[in-house]
């Protein structure tokens, strides 16, 4: 709080604002709004009921993580059917397609979807990339190449991000 003080006209002032004297009532701001509490977006929240066009993200993934990704791909279907996206895997091309269909009633699931198929072209095991589909997760993909120089100290701090035997801390994780 700021230092009171009387104004030209003789009020109180707080931080050269005339202060307002009111009752207080006791309940307090804080009181009554969880200002830290996870929101949760519903189906009644969008009122249109549907989104107004259709977005699509692809994502390339390596060959050699092609073999991986066929056998979880049933299991990413699976999921995006549940929140009404479309995917679409063309091993051809070496990309992975998300996109919204018409039942899409949440803005920021693509976005997650985005996500989900960038993890998984990244190696990360698909039960932990199918996490970031909940509301209360969320990810980031930190690019380490341009970090640093020297190809050593590279190779050093990827492993303690990578940690042993492939897992990576929790912290990290």
């Amino acid at each position: 709080r700021g230092s009171m003080a009387k104004g030209a006209k003789g009020e109180p002032e707080v931080d050269g604002t005339p202060a307002t004297l009111h009752e207080d009532d006791g309940a307090t701001e804080e009181d009554t709004i969880n200002y830290w509490a996870a929101m949760t977006f519903t189906k009644d929240d969008n009122k249109g009921g549907h989104l107004l066009e259709e977005s699509s993200f692809a994502v390339l993934f390596p060959q050699y993580r092609e073999k991986y990704i066929r056998e979880a791909w049933p299991h990413v279907t699976r999921a995006l059917k549940e929140v009404h996206l479309d995917c679409k895997l063309d091993l051809i091309e070496g990309s992975m397609t998300v996109n919204t269909t018409r039942k899409t009633w949440d803005p920021y699931i693509i976005i997650k979807a985005r996500d989900l198929i960038k993890m998984l072209a990244r190696s990360v095991p698909y039960v932990q990339a199918l996490r970031v589909l909940e509301d209360e997760m969320q990810c980031d993909i930190i690019k380490i190449g341009n970090l640093v120089r020297a190809k050593e100290r590279f190779v050093k701090r990827r492993d303690r991000l990578v940690g042993p035997n492939g897992s990576p801390p929790k912290g990290v994780e």
